[in-house]
């Protein structure tokens, strides 16, 4: 969007028409309305887009005339993410040093008596200003420009709280270590908490979280939260007290429809994993969060489940559990992984499609479901992976929850 496109795009005449074509599909909308020249045709389409979008990713904010880009609504925080990460976070003055869209400086608003939102891109700082003036949202200073260098210039101990969410994507890809991100806050670590007592980095859900403590000296805590079993981020929280010595706490937060599921380190082995002799009635597959907290041993310990095996983060049970943090299937069939087994079962049930599912098996779903020509369902499950032993192994499943 340019400068000139988004100045046209805040007329009532061109909102008007947002709101009046918001379920048109927005290549037809910019089909039949090629030519004007006296609207920014482009601009609209993009909002009718974005407008379904942010619909489902922020359901109360979309109920406001909000303006959007696509790929800052990509990259924004979901809503609920971003309630609760700030919900952690509280204080007189924060900094939000890569503001984006803005969505989580809204929510920390609400925690902090003064929001510093930074963005070097001058076009999304222009729309996020937008955006809180339609929230009627009064606490939030917008300054555009490097925020390193702003950072540099204020007092020491001038914020309660720094928060950064580095860019990921380098050269067209996305890249999950903190050093290749921007800004590398291992490298900024001790200017950081010269600003500010405390900092919390949004990392990516897909960084490895075991060796964070070397990166971050001050790093006491991470929060591995999903929402809607979708890992959605890593949070790391870093304290000017923390001693660098201990190793931070780490939590896994599910957040879905049923409310919020939080699972705390509770200083047992992580590796005690009760494997079971033969699958119970039940399969257990933990939340998302939870498996890359590396904490489905406090759920098995928790719900009395066991492992189908000792790698892998499958549970088995012989009763149901209402409200698990992940997914459940009652288990019609199992046993180990022969070509031959397996199509006598499929013919015998008559299936013709299932959902392919495995860890620590060699065939891909797509191999997989070509070998069995399978088509896709969201029914029947067939569990690929391996039993206490080691061998090959395959359950066939229904969705229970």
């Amino acid at each position: 969007m340019t400068a000139e496109e988004f100045c046209q795009l805040l007329t009532p005449e061109s909102m008007a028409l947002v709101e009046r074509h918001c379920g048109d599909d927005p290549a037809a909308f910019a089909l039949s309305f090629h030519g004007r020249r006296d609207l920014p045709v482009r601009a609209i389409a993009e909002q009718i887009a974005c407008r379904r979008k942010a619909a489902r990713k922020l359901p109360s904010l979309s109920q406001h005339p909000l303006i959007y880009t696509t790929l800052s609504l990509e990259q924004a925080s979901g809503e609920k993410a971003a309630r609760y990460k700030a919900g952690l976070m509280g204080g007189d003055r924060v900094i939000d040093l890569s503001g984006g869209l803005g969505i989580d400086a809204i929510f920390l608003a609400s925690r902090f008596r003064e929001v510093m939102y930074c963005e070097r891109d001058a076009m999304l700082a222009a729309i996020a200003e937008t955006n809180f003036r339609t929230l009627g949202i009064t606490n939030i200073s917008v300054v555009t420009g490097d925020s390193l260098s702003l950072l540099q210039s204020v007092a020491d101990d001038g914020f309660d709280w720094i928060y950064v969410d580095p860019a990921r994507r380098e050269h067209s890809g996305r890249s999950a270590g903190l050093r290749s991100a921007s800004p590398d806050v291992t490298q900024l670590h001790d200017l950081l908490l010269r600003k500010a007592r405390k900092f919390c980095v949004k990392a990516s859900p897909a960084i490895e979280i075991s060796a964070l403590g070397r990166e971050l000296r001050s790093l006491v805590s991470v929060t591995v939260l999903s929402v809607d079993r979708e890992c959605k981020e890593v949070l790391l929280f870093c304290d000017r007290e923390g001693s660098g010595v201990r190793l931070p706490s780490v939590r896994s937060v599910c957040l879905g429809l049923s409310g919020e599921f939080v699972l705390n380190e509770t200083g047992e082995d992580s590796s005690v994993r009760p494997v079971a002799v033969d699958p119970g009635r039940y399969l257990f597959e933990p939340d998302p969060a939870i498996i890359k907290a590396r904490q489905s041993h406090l759920l098995a310990l928790h719900y009395d489940l066991q492992f189908l095996n000792s790698s892998v983060d499958y549970l088995t049970g012989s009763v149901p559990v209402e409200d698990f943090p992940g997914r459940v299937f009652s288990i019609i069939g199992s046993f180990a992984y022969k070509p031959a087994a397996l199509k006598a079962l499929l013919n015998k049930r008559g299936i013709t499609a299932a959902s392919i599912q495995r860890r620590d098996f060699p065939l891909s779903p797509d191999v997989i479901r070509k070998k069995f020509r399978l088509k896709e369902s969201d029914h029947t499950f067939l569990f690929f992976t391996r039993d206490r032993s080691g061998n090959l192994f395959c359950l066939c499943c229904e969705r229970y929850a």
